[in-house]
């Protein structure tokens, strides 16, 4: 059987040496909120009665915000004017 997204989680979590405060601010980098108790019961053993599947969406906003997190937010892009199609 493969990794699911709790075993996903769990790993990044530990090489980053994230804490929950931690990844509740990552998550905040991209808008999207998640508690300390949701976070509490992903990171539970699946035979726990209180334990909670990783969905696709919280995985995809953390390893987003952790991107931010470790690289920066992106730089603006330079427009260029109309007149300028083929800037040399």
């Amino acid at each position: 059987m493969g990794l699911t997204n709790n075993d996903i989680f769990k790993k990044l979590r530990v090489a980053h040496k994230l804490r929950d405060d931690d990844i509740v601010k990552v998550c905040a980098l991209v808008d999207f909120k998640v508690t300390k108790s949701e976070l509490g019961a992903i990171f539970r053993n699946e035979n726990h009665p209180k334990y909670m599947e990783c969905g696709d969406q919280i995985l995809r906003n953390f390893l987003n915000g952790l991107i931010i997190h470790l690289r920066g937010p992106m730089p603006e892009k330079k427009k260029t004017s109309p007149d300028n199609k083929n800037p040399k």
